[in-house]
Formats: C-alpha cells, sequence, structure tokens
C-alpha cells in the first residue's frame, strides 16, 4: 500500500502531562488536526493507532495525542491538541514571530475564529477538523516565542462573531492598494467582509515577478505548445479575473484563482497581476501582493500596529460589524 508522500517520524514519550480530550463534538477546547500536505478523497478510513506522542512531520514537530489512521489511499496521522496551543502554533507559523504584540493579537483572535468555525462545520462529518497546510490554516506544532505566548494569552478564548456566530475568518498575507471581495474567490459574499483600502507595508511581497515554465503551465492546464497568453478580465478591485491561453485555433479562458490553485499557490503569489509577457522558454507574470487578498491583510496589521492602532481595531477596520466575543459566551 502506498504511504503517505511526507516524512513521518514518531516518536513516542511520555508526556510530563495527561493529555485527554472529550470527543464531544460540542466542544471546543480541543482541535483534530490533519498533518501534512495529502488529504483522503474518502472518509473510509480506521483508527488504528492513539498514543501521547511527538511526531515529526516534514520537519515539524507535533505534541498531544496524534492518531494514526489507515485508508484505502495509505496513512494519515491526526494531531488532537488543545485550542490555545494549537493558536500558538498557528501565529507562529503564518506571521513573523517578531512582528508588533497588536498583530501578533489580530492573529491569534483570527487564528482561533477560523478553527472554531471549522469545529462546528466539519466535527460531525469528518474524521478531522482542520488540515496543518495552506488549505486551511499553516501549523507546525512546536513554535513561537514570547510574544506569541503573551498575544494568546491576552487574547484567550476571544472570537470574531457576527449575529452571534464565529465569522469566517479569511485572511490573507499582503495586499497593495485594496483587498478584495470574497466572492470573486469564494463564490459568495459576507456582510462582515468588504474590499477596503489598506497602507503601503514593507512586504518583500509588495512588488514581485515570476517566470513559470511552459512545461508547468501546460501540465497544469492540460494544453499543448501554449503560444499566447491575454489578461481577459478584472474584478472590481483591479485583481486580473480570467485569463486567456491560446494554442494555435485553440484557446481555453481560465480564472485568475483557479490558475493559482493548480499552480499550487505559490508559483503565482497572487490574482493582483499588472503584465504578462510571453517567452519562448515560459510565461513571466508581474503584480503585487500575496494570497487570495480577501480578510485581513497581514502586512498590513504589521503596519497598522507599528502606527498604533491596537488589535480591536485592526481587526474592526477588517471585519466590519463583527464583535468580539468568548467562546461559548452565548450558550
Amino acid at each position: 500500500m502506498k504511504i503517505i508522500k511526507i516524512l513521518i517520524f514518531l516518536v513516542v514519550v511520555l508526556l510530563s502531562f495527561n493529555v485527554a480530550y472529550s470527543q464531544n463534538k460540542n466542544e471546543t477546547n480541543f482541535i483534530r488536526v490533519l498533518l501534512g500536505e495529502n488529504r483522503p478523497n474518502s472518509n473510509s478510513l480506521e483508527r488504528i493507532k492513539k498514543v501521547s506522542a511527538k511526531a515529526i512531520v516534514s520537519g515539524a514537530a507535533y505534541q498531544g495525542e496524534i492518531e494514526l489512521w489507515k485508508g484505502d489511499e495509505g496513512y494519515f496521522l491526526i494531531n488532537v491538541v488543545s485550542l490555545e496551543e494549537y493558536v500558538k502554533g498557528v501565529v507562529a507559523s503564518e506571521v513573523g514571530i517578531n512582528w508588533p504584540i497588536e498583530a501578533l493579537k489580530a492573529q491569534a483572535v483570527l487564528a482561533r475564529t477560523y478553527a472554531v468555525a471549522h469545529i462546528i462545520r466539519n466535527r460531525d462529518k469528518n474524521f478531522y477538523d482542520v488540515t496543518s497546510s495552506v488549505f486551511h490554516q499553516v501549523y507546525k506544532g512546536e513554535v513561537g516565542n514570547d510574544e506569541i505566548e503573551r498575544a494568546v494569552k491576552d487574547t484567550q478564548g476571544e472570537i470574531l462573531t457576527y449575529n452571534k456566530e464565529p465569522i469566517m475568518a479569511f485572511y490573507h498575507a499582503c495586499s497593495v492598494g485594496k483587498t478584495e471581495e470574497p466572492k470573486e474567490v469564494f463564490g459568495r459574499d459576507y456582510p462582515y467582509l468588504k474590499a477596503v483600502e489598506v497602507p503601503f507595508t514593507p512586504s518583500p511581497y509588495t512588488v514581485w515577478g515570476k517566470k513559470i515554465s511552459l512545461e508547468i503551465l501546460q501540465k497544469a492546464l492540460s494544453m499543448e505548445k501554449i503560444s499566447k497568453v491575454e489578461i481577459v478580465s478584472h474584478t472590481n478591485t483591479g485583481r486580473v479575473k480570467e485569463i486567456k491561453f491560446l494554442n494555435g485555433q485553440n484557446s481555453k479562458t481560465i480564472k485568475a484563482t483557479e490558475l493559482r490553485k493548480l499552480l499550487k499557490w505559490s508559483l503565482l503569489p497572487s490574482t493582483m497581476v499588472t503584465d504578462i509577457r510571453f517567452e519562448e522558454d515560459g510565461v513571466v507574470f508581474e503584480g503585487h501582493g500575496y494570497g487570495h487578498g480577501v480578510g485581513m491583510c497581514q502586512w498590513c496589521a504589521f503596519q497598522m500596529a507599528q502606527e498604533g492602532k491596537n488589535y480591536r481595531e485592526i481587526l474592526q477596520y477588517f471585519y466590519s460589524g463583527t464583535e468580539l466575543s468568548k467562546i461559548n459566551e452565548n450558550n
């Protein structure tokens, strides 16, 4: 049977505390994280082992309960960890550990909100709540520092809500000019998510250029001998909406958001593309920003914190009409 294609080294150790998590589906004090890049196409899996352990996956260390699941596609690891420990790991993985404390607090609230929303949505129909990859939130386990500990402690239990429900706390690395409207990325509007103007930031992705080989593009698009590329349309915020690839008399028009997905996101940093140049061995994309552009811009939060804004002000700016609530306070 094909083993999941990630480095898995499982070190079983007796932890200094007894990790015991209730399996009550309504509880949000713990979270079930699928480790690695691969997700099963089916929920027909069997749990074959559960230990209090440390798991090393692709160089990242995870502690808590570790479950080994077996399915038709191979083996999968689940890390069952307390929600607050998970939030620490997400904050450390998603933003710089030396960022301003108010930006770290804003990220902590969003990481917790995102997790709670997915626990509510996924736990009764899936064997995990979120993944450890960019598909959900990046979570690398045992990383962090005193400032992150402080940011998570100072916001403990806080989530963003709208009409007493946790919001879909989308966020991204960097926008330039404006953030994006959610319908352009996720196909629907949210009353608390609007395109907003953002400050200039010191992000390394403020301006970028990427050359993608024809071989990679042709494989991603299932096309042969691409000979021309054109921008077809833009969104209201100036991002590219559709791109046309031509092959002689044939052409394929694709949404820029879908192209990013086919290219595993990082090859095309964002859809805020300002220029496309066709060359003999590849296509050069130039643009601004990093990520889907919806919700809080992390580098903008960095800049706003540097300018004296607190985390409440930062969150309210990007998620208008929301409230800071404590988990389960409305129950």
